[in-house]
């Protein structure tokens, strides 16, 4: 007599297709996420096209979860170690534990608070009201432009900045080159840092706080490096090494604004790495006392929050806009905010910053 077959006994076939489908889908999304991978953990100076790659590596973590849900799908173990770890890797990048954190004052330590706004306005194209309405409703005692010209600084005026902000440096230009500092505090301008193709200038702001009693100098430079196109890519490296070496000298600096970088590139963190007030002969060391210097973006979490493109090509948003400060200040309340009229988004954040 014959009996039927198992109504179950065709299902194993199509587990195993099933199975070996989903693991080759998981092997197809990681490949792309193995190569950006390999590029982020080596810090070279990689060609231009690897640079760009780079920026965007934040992004990699959406492949990687799908390609690990789809290992573990596909049941093999070969295929879901790899997957899994190639996530865990961009997750430490996308939250990274190494990034410089703030120095504990000692007890006692007078202080004096700063909130500080920066903007790349792209050929002075932002929206001036805008600008001032940020700076009047979020308390902005101290704001930095890029890209600054003179038809944005006539239109700044107009718009009452001047009656916020009375203190102002301006060194408007056309061509992407010009920058304006603008503060309630006095400015003294201190310099310029050299041979660079768009002004990153040097300022020294004298921080009061009333409540506080207390009164802090703070070194801002106004940071505009070349982004990394074309044959520029080498100027794009030799401004973050400009920025870098202003970062290592004594006292409280601030380095705002458009670094055309990300944490991604070895670049960036190289500059974090600088041994302050130790630049001797083009070698940085690792940090005073083992410190890194502080992107203070980054320290709040907000690798998710781009600052650009905020107009212009649908690419997916990186940050690219910084706030870097030595160790010794801390921060509190980052944002980003969109500015119509251009294609950067401002960055804002309170700074705790030591006298003296």
């Amino acid at each position: 007599m014959t009996h039927p077959a198992p109504a179950f006994s065709g299902t194993r076939p199509l587990r195993r297709r099933a199975s070996i489908a989903w693991s080759v889908l998981a092997l197809v999304l990681i490949l792309p996420v193995a190569g950006v991978s390999m590029f982020r953990a080596i810090p070279a100076e990689w060609p231009l096209l690897v640079v760009q790659l780079l920026s965007f590596t934040p992004w990699m973590v959406l492949p990687a979860a799908l390609a690990t849900i789809l290992a573990a799908l596909g049941r093999r173990l070969w295929v879901m170690i790899p997957t899994a770890a190639l996530l865990a890797l961009q997750l430490f990048w996308l939250f990274p534990l190494d990034n410089g954190k703030p120095e504990a004052l000692p007890a006692g330590t007078a202080t004096a608070s700063l909130k500080v706004m920066s903007l790349n306005s792209e050929y002075g194209e932002a929206d001036a009201g805008t600008i001032v309405q940020l700076v009047r409703g979020n308390g902005v005692q101290l704001l930095t432009l890029q890209e600054h010209t003179q038809r944005l600084e006539d239109a700044l005026s107009a718009a009452g900045l001047n009656e916020v902000l009375p203190n102002v440096l301006s060194e408007p230009n056309d061509d992407a080159s010009g920058g304006a500092v603008y503060s309630v505090f006095p400015l003294e301008a201190v310099g310029l840092l050299p041979d660079t193709p768009f002004r990153m200038d040097v300022t020294r702001v004298l921080v009061t706080d009333p409540g506080a009693a207390a009164t802090a100098t703070l070194n801002l430079t106004n940071v505009h490096t070349l982004p990394p196109v074309d044959e520029r890519i080498g100027q794009w490296r030799s401004d973050l090494d400009k920025v870098a070496r202003q970062a290592s000298r004594p006292g409280n600096q601030l380095l705002v604004g458009d670094y055309n970088s990300t944490y991604d590139h070895s670049e960036f963190r190289t500059l974090l790495d600088t041994a302050l007030g130790n630049v001797q002969g083009g070698v940085r060391g690792s940090g005073q006392g083992g410190r890194k210097l502080v992107d203070v973006g980054t320290a709040s979490g907000g690798r998710f929050s781009p600052t650009w493109p905020m107009e212009g090509a649908a690419l997916p948003g990186i940050v690219l806009d910084h706030m870097v400060t030595t160790p010794r200040i801390s921060s509190s309340g980052y944002q980003v905010h969109k500015v119509p009229g251009s294609d950067h988004a401002a960055i804002m954040a309170t700074l705790t910053i030591p006298a003296g």
